[in-house]
Protein backbone atom coordinates (compact mmCIF):
# COMPACT_ATOMS: atom_id res chain seq x y z
CA UNK A 1 0.00 0.00 0.00
CA UNK A 2 1.47 3.40 -0.55
CA UNK A 3 0.56 6.40 1.29
CA UNK A 4 -1.82 8.60 -0.59
CA UNK A 5 -4.90 10.65 0.97
CA UNK A 6 -5.72 9.67 4.25
CA UNK A 7 -4.04 6.34 5.27
CA UNK A 8 -2.15 5.64 8.57
CA UNK A 9 1.46 5.51 8.60
CA UNK A 10 4.61 5.32 11.35
CA UNK A 11 7.65 6.06 10.82
CA UNK A 12 11.34 5.56 12.50
CA UNK A 13 12.89 9.12 12.05
CA UNK A 14 16.47 11.66 13.41
CA UNK A 15 15.77 15.46 12.39
CA UNK A 16 18.53 17.30 12.95
CA UNK A 17 19.64 20.98 11.89
CA UNK A 18 21.76 21.91 8.74
CA UNK A 19 24.81 22.72 11.71
CA UNK A 20 24.36 18.97 12.18
CA UNK A 21 23.00 19.22 15.93
CA UNK A 22 20.30 16.20 15.93
CA UNK A 23 17.15 17.82 17.75
CA UNK A 24 14.62 15.04 17.37
CA UNK A 25 14.45 11.65 16.83
CA UNK A 26 12.28 8.35 17.62
CA UNK A 27 12.85 6.10 20.03
CA UNK A 28 14.28 2.48 19.05
CA UNK A 29 11.19 0.36 18.52
CA UNK A 30 8.69 3.01 19.04
CA UNK A 31 8.09 4.68 15.26
CA UNK A 32 5.69 7.82 15.13
CA UNK A 33 2.04 6.94 14.07
CA UNK A 34 0.09 9.40 12.42
CA UNK A 35 -2.60 9.80 9.72
CA UNK A 36 -1.47 11.47 7.01
CA UNK A 37 -3.27 13.83 4.93
CA UNK A 38 -4.62 15.90 7.95
CA UNK A 39 -1.74 17.92 9.03
CA UNK A 40 -0.96 15.68 12.13
CA UNK A 41 3.23 16.68 10.65
CA UNK A 42 4.82 19.80 9.50
CA UNK A 43 3.31 19.80 5.51
CA UNK A 44 7.35 19.64 3.90
CA UNK A 45 7.64 16.15 5.14
CA UNK A 46 3.69 15.03 4.97
CA UNK A 47 4.62 15.90 1.21
CA UNK A 48 7.43 13.83 0.63
CA UNK A 49 6.01 11.11 2.47
CA UNK A 50 3.39 10.54 -0.44
CA UNK A 51 3.11 8.07 -2.65
CA UNK A 52 5.87 6.04 -0.62
CA UNK A 53 5.32 2.63 0.69
CA UNK A 54 6.59 0.24 3.85
CA UNK A 55 9.86 -0.43 4.12
CA UNK A 56 11.28 2.64 1.77
CA UNK A 57 14.10 4.78 3.80
CA UNK A 58 14.68 8.37 2.50
CA UNK A 59 16.61 11.66 3.48
CA UNK A 60 14.49 14.43 3.42
CA UNK A 61 15.64 18.43 3.87
CA UNK A 62 12.67 20.28 4.67
CA UNK A 63 12.84 24.23 3.85
CA UNK A 64 11.92 26.94 6.47
CA UNK A 65 8.65 27.75 4.59
CA UNK A 66 7.30 23.97 4.73
CA UNK A 67 8.47 23.40 8.17
CA UNK A 68 8.23 25.94 10.92
CA UNK A 69 7.95 29.06 8.70
CA UNK A 70 10.42 31.84 7.64
CA UNK A 71 11.92 33.84 10.67
CA UNK A 72 9.74 36.59 11.43
CA UNK A 73 11.63 40.03 12.24
CA UNK A 74 7.92 41.43 13.44
CA UNK A 75 7.23 38.58 15.71
CA UNK A 76 9.92 39.92 18.19
CA UNK A 77 8.29 42.54 20.44
CA UNK A 78 9.06 44.74 23.60
CA UNK A 79 6.92 43.72 26.71
CA UNK A 80 6.98 46.20 29.21
CA UNK A 81 8.44 44.28 32.53
CA UNK A 82 5.77 45.19 34.40
CA UNK A 83 3.74 42.33 33.03
CA UNK A 84 5.93 39.70 34.91
CA UNK A 85 5.52 39.62 38.50
CA UNK A 86 8.07 42.12 40.49
CA UNK A 87 10.09 39.29 42.25
CA UNK A 88 10.70 37.25 38.89
CA UNK A 89 14.48 37.20 37.59
CA UNK A 90 13.94 37.28 34.07
CA UNK A 91 16.99 35.99 31.83
CA UNK A 92 17.75 35.15 28.37
CA UNK A 93 16.69 32.36 26.97
CA UNK A 94 13.58 31.30 29.30
CA UNK A 95 10.43 29.98 27.79
CA UNK A 96 7.19 31.64 28.52
CA UNK A 97 3.56 31.07 27.96
CA UNK A 98 1.28 34.40 26.84
CA UNK A 99 -2.10 34.93 25.89
CA UNK A 100 -2.17 37.05 22.62
CA UNK A 101 -4.87 37.61 20.64
CA UNK A 102 -4.72 34.47 18.50
CA UNK A 103 -4.42 32.42 21.36
CA UNK A 104 -1.88 30.72 23.82
CA UNK A 105 1.72 31.58 22.35
CA UNK A 106 5.05 30.63 23.45
CA UNK A 107 7.70 33.38 23.59
CA UNK A 108 11.13 33.17 24.44
CA UNK A 109 13.15 36.02 26.27
CA UNK A 110 16.09 37.64 23.86
CA UNK A 111 16.91 40.31 25.92
CA UNK A 112 16.05 42.08 29.27
CA UNK A 113 16.60 45.89 28.76
CA UNK A 114 15.86 48.53 31.86
CA UNK A 115 11.82 48.39 31.22
CA UNK A 116 11.11 45.87 28.70
CA UNK A 117 11.86 42.19 28.02
CA UNK A 118 12.65 41.51 24.56
CA UNK A 119 10.76 38.58 23.41
CA UNK A 120 10.73 36.68 20.38
CA UNK A 121 7.29 34.77 19.20
CA UNK A 122 8.94 33.00 16.49
CA UNK A 123 8.51 29.05 17.04
CA UNK A 124 11.98 28.02 18.40
CA UNK A 125 12.66 26.05 14.74
CA UNK A 126 11.56 29.08 12.60
CA UNK A 127 13.96 29.72 9.31
CA UNK A 128 15.68 26.23 10.11
CA UNK A 129 16.24 24.04 7.38
CA UNK A 130 14.78 20.52 9.03
CA UNK A 131 16.85 17.81 7.48
CA UNK A 132 15.16 13.83 8.14
CA UNK A 133 16.35 10.29 8.22
CA UNK A 134 13.09 8.45 7.76
CA UNK A 135 12.78 4.65 7.73
CA UNK A 136 8.64 4.01 6.81
CA UNK A 137 7.84 0.86 8.98
CA UNK A 138 4.16 0.69 8.52
CA UNK A 139 1.28 1.78 6.09
CA UNK A 140 -2.44 0.52 5.91
CA UNK A 141 -5.75 1.74 6.16
CA UNK A 142 -7.27 3.72 8.79
CA UNK A 143 -9.61 2.29 11.49
CA UNK A 144 -12.48 3.39 12.51
CA UNK A 145 -11.70 4.07 16.13
CA UNK A 146 -8.80 6.20 15.01
CA UNK A 147 -11.04 8.48 12.58
CA UNK A 148 -13.42 8.35 15.86
CA UNK A 149 -10.42 9.64 17.24
CA UNK A 150 -9.38 12.11 14.91
CA UNK A 151 -12.67 13.32 14.83
CA UNK A 152 -13.51 13.69 18.48
CA UNK A 153 -9.87 15.98 18.59
CA UNK A 154 -10.74 18.10 15.81
CA UNK A 155 -13.88 19.14 17.06
CA UNK A 156 -12.04 19.71 20.33
CA UNK A 157 -9.56 22.04 18.77
CA UNK A 158 -12.65 23.90 16.98
CA UNK A 159 -15.08 24.60 20.42
CA UNK A 160 -15.96 27.54 21.09
CA UNK A 161 -13.60 27.86 24.14
CA UNK A 162 -10.42 27.07 21.96
CA UNK A 163 -11.91 29.46 18.66
CA UNK A 164 -8.59 31.18 18.68
CA UNK A 165 -6.66 27.55 17.84
CA UNK A 166 -9.18 26.45 15.16
CA UNK A 167 -8.24 25.80 11.77
CA UNK A 168 -11.65 25.74 10.17
CA UNK A 169 -12.88 27.83 7.81
CA UNK A 170 -15.95 28.98 9.72
CA UNK A 171 -16.04 31.33 12.27
CA UNK A 172 -16.59 30.59 16.31
CA UNK A 173 -20.16 30.96 16.11
CA UNK A 174 -20.04 28.34 13.33
CA UNK A 175 -18.14 26.11 15.80
CA UNK A 176 -21.65 26.35 18.46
Amino acid sequence: MIIEGQVYLSIEYSLTLDSGEEIDKSEPGKPLGFISGVGQIIPGLEKELQGKKAGENMKVVVGAAEGYGEYNEQAVRDIPKQSFPEDMEIEPGMVFQANGPQGPATVRVKEVKEDVVVGDFNHPLAGENLNFDVKITEVRDVTEDEKAALEAAQAAACAPSACSTCGSAGSCDDAQ
